[in-house]
């Protein structure tokens, strides 16, 4: 039996499963910006012949060849989903095929942009946690498809034989929902993550396509010279006084910061629309976006480690930030599993409870690190310091300033590193480690013992001589690091978490339950 074009799963053949046929326009609208260039070759091209007519032949070709490549690659795309694996097979002249266990596989995302969303198409992802993103990923299929990929790959880790081609396989309902964001907390957000990165967008923008430009772009002198034509001199603006020009300088600083908070809140209200975790019987699923729609479940026992976060600013508001570390990758971009991007530390720890790690019981159990480490971190800024002085008393023509430069660098310094021993806090009980650190990016990591892989104790040159050391515990998706603690105290600490972990079988700590 031949494999369906709508991406249904055929069991019996043995050439596998097709993407689903839409997907082909799908992929070739969103793959546009990809051709802009051969686009503008082709332009470019025509016009120098001094035929106009040439122009939508030349960009008509340039699309159909695109097209014509990419239903190429549909034809011979295959996936194949397997008693022990899946199976993917690719490639128009070299043939790629491409074997996940499902005991590797740690996630299996479902992802709806928002053209494949209006199409009722989705891409799935199968994320093994190897540090290079997604092994495999289908785009695109049906969302119920999509839908029955999951349930079928869960099923089988788990040791449930199940049918493959059944008409449906539902998703395991949700239990409870464990944390939401309603669109006023999800504006909060966005206020928060103030942002400029839309002047980098437009500046990279105008550097790669300047040659579109009627001038350089980069040329003050001609900015200069539009701003004259257009009525505005430059010597009018020098003239209009101090008051003046400071006010025009408020208002560009206003504008700035105007534009930052805007662009913050976009970029949050794309993300985090509909934000939203539940807690199912298989771990826990997050959705959320506007126009990109993710659904993302990632199993209880899948955590390693938790990080609460929060600022100055935020923890003022009583505002934190919740992410799990965990095997799988939430994407290219951050490693860790966003549990909850803004909420209370109430609704934190009942999200971490779910998870199997415990809120901390106050600060009983949090030291501090000894000073000496700070002061040697430093002391150890002072040598190169002294010879950046006495290179600027040699050769500068203005040494005076420089050194005081120089010097008002070094007290900067030596504030973030006081800051950074009055914060940072390490701590040990029966179950957990924690880690504290950071004064204007506040993290608290909780991790529990039984989730370390490794501990390795180190010291440097000044650390044998003050007999300080640094414990690094191994937790896979990470590392927790204790910095500034007496070797004994090293010893100890390393001594309480191996016991620990040696009462527990770890080949079956991540398996599935």
């Amino acid at each position: 039996m031949k494999p369906a074009i709508d991406g249904s799963i055929d069991v019996t053949g043995q050439e596998g499963a097709r993407l689903h046929i839409s997907g082909l326009f799908v992929a070739f609208i969103s793959g546009l910006p990809q051709l802009l260039f051969p686009l503008l070759a082709a332009v470019f091209g025509a016009r120098k012949s001094d035929n106009p007519a040439l122009i939508p032949i030349m960009v008509g070709a340039v699309l159909a060849l695109s097209l014509f490549f990419r239903w190429l690659s549909w034809l011979r795309f295959r996936y194949h989903i397997g008693d022990d694996d899946i199976r993917v097979e690719k490639g128009i002249l070299n043939r790629t095929a491409r074997s996940i266990p499902y005991e590797r596989i740690q996630d299996v995302s479902i992802q709806q942009k928002p053209l494949a969303r209006m199409m009722g198409l989705s891409e799935v992802k199968f994320e093994t946690g190897g540090g290079d993103g997604d092994d495999a990923k289908l785009s695109f299929v049906t969302l119920d498809e999509a839908n029955r990929l999951r349930a079928l790959v869960r099923s089988r880790k788990a040791g449930v034989a199940v049918a493959q081609n059944v008409p449906e396989m539902a998703e395991s309902e949700d239990t409870e929902t464990l944390f939401a964001m309603d669109g006023k907390r999800v504006f909060i957000l966005g206020l928060y993550s103030f942002s400029l990165v839309i002047f980098a967008v437009l500046g990279g923008f105008a550097q790669q396509f300047d040659f579109l430009l009627p001038f350089d772009f980069w040329d003050y002198k001609r900015w200069a010279g539009l701003a004259e034509d257009s009525g505005v001199r430059v010597s009018t603006i020098n003239g209009v006084g101090m008051a003046g020009q400071l006010i025009l300088a408020f208002g560009a600083f206003t504008s700035l910061i105007f534009i930052g908070f805007a662009t913050g809140v976009g970029r949050t209200i794309l993300c985090e629309h509909g934000f939203r975790l539940t807690q199912t019987s298989k771990g826990f699923r997050r959705r959320r976006g506007l126009f990109t729609l993710t659904d993302v479940v990632m199993p209880t026992h899948r955590v390693q480690a938790a990080v609460v976060q929060t600022g100055p600013i935020r923890k003022r508001r009583g505002w934190h930030s919740l992410k799990f570390v965990s095997l799988a990758q939430d994407s290219k971009e951050e490693s860790n599993y966003v549990a909850a991007p803004l909420a209370t530390l109430d609704e934190l720890w009942r999200i971490s409870k779910a998870a199997g790690i415990a809120a901390p019981d106050g600060n009983e159990c949090l030291r501090k690190g000894a000073k000496l480490h700070w002061i040697i971190q430093i002391a150890l800024l002072m040598p190169p310091l002294m010879i950046a002085m006495l290179a600027l008393l040699i050769f500068a023509d203005r040494p005076l300033a420089l050194m005081l430069f120089l010097a008002l660098l070094l007290v900067i310094a030596a504030c973030l590193f006081w800051c950074d021993w009055r914060r940072y806090r390490f701590g040990i009980d029966t179950q957990q480690l924690y880690m504290r650190r950071g004064w204007w990016r506040q993290r608290l990591t909780l991790a529990p013992h039984i989730k370390v892989q490794s501990i390795e104790i180190t010291q440097g040159p000044f650390g044998r001589r003050f007999g300080l050391a640094t414990l690094k515990f191994g937790i896979a998706g990470g590392t927790l690091d204790m910095i500034a603690l007496p070797l004994p105290m090293a010893r100890e600490i390393r001594s309480a978490v191996m016991e620990k972990v040696a009462e527990v079988d770890y080949s079956a700590i991540n398996q599935s339950r």
